[in-house]
C-alpha cells in the first residue's frame, strides 16, 4: 500500500484498518470499507462505507460502483462469530477467505496485492495454494500485533496476475 492507491478493506468494521490505510495513501488515494454491521462515518471525502455481506454475489457489482477505478489493494479482516468448534470455526474462517480472494480476483488492478486473515489449520495449505493460482508470490505473515498462542495468520498475495495468464477481465468502458 502506498500514496495515492485505491484500497478495499473487507470486514471493516469498526474501522481501525480504513484509518490505518487512509494515513498511508493520503489525500489522493481512497478507502472503501465493507462490513455486515455499519461503520462509524469518517469525515472524508476519500472514505467511503458499505453495509454489505462479502457471500452475497451483488456485493462486488456495490463495490466496482464506488471505486474510482480498479483497487490497488484489498485487505480482508473478515472473521466469524466464533462458536468454540476449533474445526468449525477454522472452516468457516477459510470460507471467509476464499469469498475474499474471489471479491479481491475482480475488483484488483493486475498486479494488486491481497491481505487476508485466515486461522491456522488443516485448510491453510490449500487455501495459499489457491492464493498462488492469482498472485505471483505468496506469504504467510504473523503481525507482532497479533498475541503468540493466537492462531490468527494472515496471507498477503502479491503482484496479481501470474505472467501469459490473464486472471481477470478488464472492466468495460462507460463510454461504449
Amino acid at each position: 500500500m502506498k500514496h495515492g492507491d485505491v484500497v478495499v478493506d473487507l470486514g471493516a468494521a469498526p474501522g481501525g484498518w480504513i484509518q490505518a490505510s487512509r494515513k498511508i495513501i493520503g489525500n489522493k488515494g481512497f478507502v472503501l470499507g465493507v462490513d455486515l454491521k455499519q461503520i462509524q462515518p469518517f469525515n472524508s471525502s476519500t472514505i467511503r462505507t458499505l453495509i454489505g455481506d462479502i457471500r452475497e454475489p451483488q456485493v462486488v457489482q456495490q463495490i466496482k460502483e464506488f471505486l474510482p477505478h480498479d483497487a490497488d489493494v484489498v485487505i480482508s479482516d473478515v472473521a466469524p462469530n466464533v462458536s468454540g468448534i476449533w474445526e468449525l470455526d477454522h472452516a468457516r474462517q477459510i470460507d471467509l477467505a476464499k469469498h475474499s480472494l474471489r471479491i479481491a480476483t475482480l475488483v484488483l488492478r493486475s498486479r494488486g496485492n491481497f491481505f487476508v486473515k485466515t486461522f491456522q489449520g488443516g485448510l491453510l495449505n490449500d487455501f495459499a495454494r489457491e492464493v498462488k493460482k492469482h498472485f505471483v508470490q505468496v506469504k504467510r505473515v504473523k503481525p507482532k500485533a497479533s498475541r503468540a498462542k493466537s492462531a490468527e495468520l494472515y496471507v498477503l498475495g502479491i503482484n496479481l496476475g501470474r505472467p501469459g495468464k490473464q486472471t481477470i477481465r478488464p472492466r468495460p468502458s462507460p463510454f461504449s
